[in-house]
């Protein structure tokens, strides 16, 4: 099985729950945001969903390189990578 473990993938959600603008953090200091139909085009996989609020945030890993998605609108996301493999 190539996905995350399972206790790390559940740290990333309880943490996205807490305060999901951590998730974006990296892309919002320099990196650069990108969305979720690019990452799903790059080969990247939906791993995880989680409510936050009355949004989700979907959780894509490819390798060990993972992003956090967060839907601002039905049809536009917003990405930033959780991870250093994704850079």
């Amino acid at each position: 099985m190539i996905g995350l473990p399972l206790k790390s993938l559940m740290i990333i959600i309880a943490g996205t729950l807490i305060g999901a603008t951590s998730a974006f953090a990296q892309s919002s200091s320099g990196g650069e945001s990108v969305s979720m139909k690019s990452l799903l085009n790059r080969g990247f996989e939906i791993k995880a969903a989680a409510p936050n609020g009355s949004k989700y945030v979907v959780f894509l890993q490819k390798d060990k390189a993972a992003y956090a998605c967060e839907f601002v609108t039905l049809k536009t996301s917003r990405c930033g990578a959780i991870n250093n493999e994704a850079n």
